[in-house]
């Protein structure tokens, strides 16, 4: 069964370290766009066809800030419209392709794929951390994954999953009860737990001394719909208070995760983190090695978990207790795409 589109949001759309001078492409809600940078540095983003012959744009060339098909040379400027045509005084009329809002936060760069009108680029997401000189980030990649867009937000609503499948890299063994909340916040979900008085988790090894003593552990998931997810989690030593909110003497990260769902069955995982430590050339390598493998494990589960749905046999799906938050950020980017029709 298909799962549902809100177009009136941001989505990501690619690391602003991947867009330049040179024609791309990036499909987003099953839509081709050619992206590039004009000579004044802003992020372009138009449909990727020709409507002469249906050529992709981006198999042309860019002329200045006018993308130039590579068919027959019908350019194209930065808002959609067709510019010149070879043996016409005029550019044909009505030749136009659609163009879409851009924006950059982050690192990243952020495209609107609903109703220009409703594009606000104030509303690009933005995490407050990631200005604060208290904190280094860490930036990460871009991950594919055959698998729906929502199956992977499933994961990064459910803290549960990773004491079976971050043995290594997240999670400390024993900890398989521990108690999960949830509530909902308009169109965000949020999710947490503590872990009282246990081990570091292997990824959070060098990254401060503790001195060997166990600590209070929180992950908190917030699902900001229809596609961003951050974690916030850290370490306190045990018996300071961290559960009461002093978090004074910790470690702390914040795991962003970007999604782009690329039609049913793919999206991409755009991730970065941000640490409460100056950065460290040596450590932030290590770091990246250790989410890497967290998130290729998530990957490896979810694209099995894709193959099986898209066998042709009748299932059903189970819900268990834990699959509160998955069911409530489903409902949320159900009534984000209803209220677009």
């Amino acid at each position: 069964m298909n799962t549902p589109y809100a177009y009136n949001a941001w989505y990501p759309l690619a690391w602003a370290r991947d867009i330049g001078r040179t024609l791309a492409t990036r499909r987003v809600l099953e839509e081709d766009l050619v992206v590039f940078r004009t000579e004044g540095g802003k992020v372009a983003a138009l449909e990727d066809v020709c409507p002469h012959r249906l050529a992709p744009l981006s198999l042309g060339t860019l002329r200045g800030d006018a993308v130039e098909c590579g068919y027959h040379g019908l350019a194209f400027d930065c808002t959609g419209k067709c510019i010149s045509a070879p043996g016409m005084a005029r550019a044909p009329t009505g030749a136009q392709v659609r163009s879409y809002p851009t924006a950059e936060s982050m690192g990243m760069v952020w495209v609107w794929m609903g109703d220009a009108d409703k594009a606000d680029p104030g509303q690009v997401f933005r995490l407050p951390e990631y200005d604060d000189p208290n904190y280094s980030v860490v930036e990460g990649d871009a991950l594919p994954v055959r698998a729906n867009y929502l199956s992977l937000a499933d994961n990064l609503c459910d803290p549960t999953h990773v004491v079976y499948v971050h043995k290594t890299t997240l999670a400390s063994a024993g900890r398989e009860e521990t108690r999960v909340m949830h509530e909902r916040q308009g169109n965000k979900v949020i999710t947490w737990r503590w872990v009282i008085d246990g081990p570091l988790i292997p990824v959070f090894q060098g990254l401060k001394d503790f001195g060997g003593a166990n600590v209070d552990r929180w992950h908190y998931y917030h699902y900001h719909a229809p596609c961003i997810a951050v974690i916030d989690f850290g370490s306190a030593r045990t018996g300071t208070g961290a559960p009461e909110g002093n978090r004074e003497d910790c470690i702390q990260m914040f795991a962003c995760h970007f999604i782009t769902p690329i039609d049913q069955h793919s999206c991409m995982q755009h991730w970065l983190c941000l640490k409460n430590s100056p950065a460290d050339p040596e450590v932030d390598a290590r770091l990246l090695s250790s989410l890497r493998l967290a998130f290729n494990e998530d990957k490896q589960v979810l694209e099995a978990i894709q193959r099986n749905e898209d066998k042709p046999r009748e299932w059903k799906r189970i819900n268990l207790a834990l699959d509160a938050s998955s069911i409530k950020m489903r409902r949320i980017v159900e009534e984000m795409a209803g209220s677009a029709t």
